[in-house]
């Protein structure tokens, strides 16, 4: 099992796959780092040469992944947070903050909860 970047990368995946477990590498940027290091995408990770390991974690290094990411993901939310825009009060209150509705959607955030919503109609009652 190769490990780069501090991940553990699964054997048995094709290497195209198996770099997006690395967090800030996704499938776009998997096919910009094969190309770069002109991999073969369709090979298994298990099959990997260590200089080819040596040569993805190369291109790997210069690219802002994993914990330095996280980081600056957590503190662009914090800044939001502060400044009280719409987008850090959405954040804060663990809502949708791309302007999805949250009338019916967005249950799990929202807790689990269904209240059913009745006609508005009163009922007649039989005397």
């Amino acid at each position: 099992m190769p490990r780069i970047a501090g991940v553990n990368i699964p054997d048995n995946k094709r290497l195209e796959i198996a770099l997006t477990y690395i967090y800030g590498i996704g499938k776009s940027r998997s096919a910009e780092i094969l190309k770069k290091t002109s991999l073969n995408g369709d090979k298994r990770a298990k099959f990997l040469s260590p200089s080819e390991i040596n040569e993805l974690k190369n291109v790997i290094e210069k690219l802002k992944i994993e914990g330095e990411l996280r980081h600056e993901v957590t503190s662009n939310v914090k800044r939001l947070k502060e400044i009280g825009c719409y987008r850090g009060t959405r954040h804060a209150r663990n809502l949708p903050a791309r302007g999805q509705q949250t009338k019916t959607n967005s249950r799990t955030v929202r807790g689990n909860v269904r209240h059913t919503m009745t006609s508005g109609k009163r009922k007649l009652e039989k005397t």
